[in-house]
């Protein structure tokens, strides 16, 4: 390696570090990177065959925040929000990238993570914080900032399985799970999606028939977060008594439950998203949700959480644009830094405007939501807009990054790869757009062949206004 890279890879080192290190300990971790098999990448942020610039195992500082957003936060929040930077950035950072590239859950990262206190966020009681939508928020966009998976992770124990526990359960079921998962201690998954119904997640077809002592479900999921290990499924089905979406809390290892890891996914690796299959299943009476007596009541649980993934966007995108700057000041060409280049200087600044404008709408849909405001057209459109800034965020930071764009190790690629996901997931965006732009037009664009069959129908007998409220049910996913 030659004397200049050593010198330069030492000062990037001290930079690192926030303090200048001693020259010979950036000789020693030079030696023994250059030394390392196949050139890894392993200590400290640094690739020995690219000293060029430090990769996210030494994550970089946060410089998204250009307008001041940090006082919108009590300081509650913002301590909330630190701790939780510390925990991604330190512990996360370093190991997050192999595990996503063998497609691998981190559950060595489970007990530190059950210690920052954000499982059942929002939940009252029963072990649970309590927080605020603003400190859940923040707690989103940290984890999703380092790796997207672990704060997918976090909404789906957390925003959907324990949510719909405390506001669908039974005291004894609330009493029962919540301190457990609370603690981590047990782990939950939340089970709508089907291989025949996504968006229409309300036509599923999985049924729970009634029998002496309980309920017998048989069909199929698809697409289940945590659901190759989780200890508690809420599984959503159709009861055979009056055709009515009711919820029951499926147990790991429960007799006609088998679950299956989806294979080849290039987006969210580390989350272990499950087929699930469900022939014969048997639950107990206990194991329904009384509270869950329509799909209409998925939406007490989707409106908290379709808020938290108005969040994630925007922490993958500030990941990147940091990502970005610090490699903008560090990877120079033609004898000067890339950040004094007038292409990549737009670039950054789109970014910048991007991300400044996505957390500010994700902050006024949370407030929205505390002062009991929110529409669910709101959400969509926050959904969607964020998702779409988002994915243009993390498309430039690809372009200002070069071929070290494409390598995980510096970030900015699994972050391309994981927005992909939050495109798609908690409603796509043709779904959102078209729920919010339902208000702006007054009618349904999502389907208008069938409320205009149902509106003829109707005509005269007053059917058409019965069939409009229940195609407005179905279409509240």
């Amino acid at each position: 390696m030659a004397s200049e890279q050593v010198s330069a890879a030492q000062g990037r080192l001290g930079v690192i570090a926030q303090h200048l290190a001693p020259p010979e300990a950036g000789d020693l971790l030079v030696q023994q990177l250059a030394s390392a098999p196949g050139g890894s990448t392993a200590a400290g942020g640094y690739d020995a065959n690219f000293p060029q610039a430090a990769t996210s195992a030494a994550f970089p500082p946060p410089v998204f925040d250009l307008l001041g957003l940090d006082s919108l936060l009590t300081p509650e929040e913002r301590a909330l929000r630190d701790r939780v930077r510390a925990f991604a950035e330190t512990s996360v950072a370093p190991v997050i990238v192999d595990y996503w590239e063998r497609q691998e859950f981190p559950h060595a990262l489970v007990p530190a993570f059950a210690g920052l206190g954000l499982a059942g966020g929002p939940i009252k009681g029963y072990g649970c914080p309590g927080l605020s939508m603003m400190a859940n928020g923040m707690a989103v966009v940290e984890l999703a900032r380092v790796d997207t998976s672990m704060s997918t992770f976090l909404l789906v124990h957390s925003h959907l399985a324990m949510l719909t526990v405390a506001l669908m359960g039974s005291e004894e079921q609330k009493t029962e799970l919540l301190p457990k998962m609370a603690k981590f201690e047990l782990v939950g998954c939340w089970c709508l999606t089907e291989p025949s119904n996504g968006s229409d997640a309300s036509a599923l077809t999985t049924t729970a028939t009634k029998v002496p002592g309980g309920w017998m479900i048989n069909g199929y999921k698809r697409w289940i977060g945590n659901g190759t290990w989780a200890d508690v499924n809420v599984v959503f089905a159709r009861n055979n008594q009056d055709g009515q979406v009711n919820a029951f809390i499926v147990r790991k290892g429960n007799p006609g439950l088998k679950t299956s890891k989806i294979q080849n996914k290039i987006s969210l690796r580390c989350v272990q998203n499950a087929d699930m299959a469900f022939q014969h299943c048997f639950v107990a009476d206990s194991a329904r949700l009384p509270g869950m007596q329509s799909f209409g009541d998925t939406n007490k649980v989707l409106a908290i959480s379709r808020v938290m993934v108005a969040w994630q966007p925007v922490g993958i995108s500030v990941g990147a644009y940091d990502m970005a700057v610090r490699y903008l000041s560090e990877r120079k060409q033609f004898g000067a830094p890339l950040g004094a280049f007038q292409l990549m200087q737009e670039k950054v600044a789109r970014m910048a405007g991007h991300v400044q404008a996505m957390w500010l709408m994700a902050w006024r849909l949370s407030k929205l939501y505390e002062e009991g405001r929110m529409t669910h057209e709101q959400a969509s459109l926050v959904k969607a807009w964020n998702s779409a800034r988002g994915r243009e965020v993390v498309a430039l930071a690809r372009e200002v990054m070069g071929g070290n764009g494409i390598l995980g190790h510096f970030h900015v690629a699994k972050a391309f790869c994981d927005m992909e996901a939050i495109y798609t997931y908690e409603g796509t965006y043709e779904v959102n757009v078209l729920v919010a732009a339902r208000r702006i037009a007054g009618v349904s664009a999502i389907k208008p062949a069938a409320a205009a069959r149902q509106a003829g129908a109707g005509a005269g007998t007053g059917g058409a206004k019965k069939g409009g409220k229940e195609e407005e049910e179905r279409q509240r996913k």
